[in-house]
């Protein structure tokens, strides 16, 4: 029997704050959002590589479609 449990890198439709990004990281990982929140802020605040990763994340991932709206 063959498994296809594989995991996608989604932005999250329930945990979102801008655009889902840092919420579906955090499911991804299986971390908290709010330490993925602190990453991006950091990486925002030196050296602002945190505004361009969000922007490629938010435009690459699709947005998750298991929506409980």
């Amino acid at each position: 029997m063959e498994n296809n449990s594989y995991r996608r890198l989604m932005r999250s439709s329930t945990d979102r704050r801008i655009a889902g990004v840092c919420g579906g990281i955090a499911n991804y990982l299986n971390i908290d959002p709010t330490v993925v929140r602190i990453i991006f802020l950091l990486a925002l605040l030196f050296g602002g590589f945190g505004f361009w990763a969000y922007l490629i994340v938010w435009i690459a991932a699709p947005e998750d479609s298991r929506s409980e709206r």
